[in-house]
């Protein structure tokens, strides 16, 4: 099996993980506190092998193509978070549950955006360009969009600095400052650059192991949190739809080429859910609902991108005749 077949089947993967996790943690309640514990490294493992594949020190490139660039701006920073007010509108008055889709809908994707844009039929080079600059533009971003969609009141009572700050520098800063130094080093001498493609193997793997943990030390969350997923899962999918037709305007506005276009709609269309797991996972007690909420949208949007490598390239962007 290559890569690529098995980023092909990864949503199987993924849901084969969350059933085998909520049967271990059913079967072995006794269990869920050591599977936890081991989220931690796993998911610190995942987040590295997933930045090792951005070109985190090529962040220049990504501003040559202006209108593209611009699309992508205007359409994850600008057309999203407003889209994301409306949503928010149509859901319980739950904090948490607002919170998780907050979280997870407002920061773009960063590497199997990539993916679907190669099965997609769009510019993998421009997609592998951009990608720092999305990841960039969300991490400063974030705490502005969440001070302004969510009360001030559920901001202070979910983020507690003294517990959010040591979680978000051990599970996203020292990965993302490893991936940089693995980066150069592999950069250094060409032969090194099958380390990179060997590391790509790793995502799918350990997001399924991700997701295997977390079902196991979370399935009392998950049933509580069942009859919030009626309300949540309607969301995601109009939200996936709406995209779509965000990136059709902004390329037709922008005049950008099928390939270009292509590549914007799977921007807009993927969110980056895992990235966002460390601080889901580090909100106090009462929270949980913002975990089950991510894992669904993923969930969502990967039969969605399915969907999408027949829609995108097929009726949306179609190549010129």
């Amino acid at each position: 099996m290559n890569r690529l077949t098995l980023e092909r089947r990864q949503v199987w993967i993924y849901l084969a993980a969350i059933a085998t996790g909520l049967a271990l943690g059913n079967a072995a309640p006794g269990l869920r506190g050591t599977l936890e514990a081991a989220l931690w490294p796993v998911l610190a493992l995942l987040l590295y092998a997933t930045f090792v594949q951005i070109p985190l020190l090529h962040v220049r490139r990504a501003l040559r193509d202006r209108r593209f660039i611009l699309a992508i701006v205007l359409g994850n920073f600008v057309a999203i978070p407003l889209l994301v007010w409306a949503l928010l509108q149509a859901l319980p008055d739950e904090p948490a549950l607002r919170l998780g889709v907050a979280l997870v809908l407002l920061t773009p994707c960063t590497d199997w955006f990539i993916t679907f844009t190669q099965l997609g039929r769009g510019d993998t080079a421009r997609a592998i360009a951009v990608t720092p600059l999305n990841l960039l533009a969300q991490v400063l971003l974030l705490p502005v969009y969440l001070w302004w969609l969510m009360p001030a009141g559920s901001v202070q009572a979910a983020f507690d600095p003294r517990e959010l700050l040591p979680v978000v520098a051990a599970l996203i800063g020292l990965p993302l400052a490893a991936a940089a130094l693995s980066e150069r080093w592999i950069e250094a001498r060409p032969q090194r650059a099958v380390w990179r493609a060997r590391l790509g193997w790793w995502s799918v793997p350990l997001l399924a192991l991700t997701l295997l943990l977390i079902a196991a030390a979370q399935v009392d969350a998950m049933r509580s949190a069942a009859p919030w997923i009626a309300a949540t899962l309607p969301v995601f999918v109009v939200f996936l739809a709406a995209v779509l037709w965000i990136a059709l305007g902004l390329a037709r506005l922008l005049e950008l080429p099928a390939t270009s276009g292509r590549t914007l709609a799977f921007s807009l269309g993927t969110r980056n859910s895992f990235v966002v797991l460390p601080i889901a996972l580090a909100l106090p007690p009462g929270w949980e609902a913002a975990i089950v909420v991510i894992v669904l949208q993923s969930l969502v949007e990967l039969f969605g991108m399915v969907a999408c490598l027949w829609l995108v390239p097929g009726r949306l962007f179609p190549a010129p005749r």
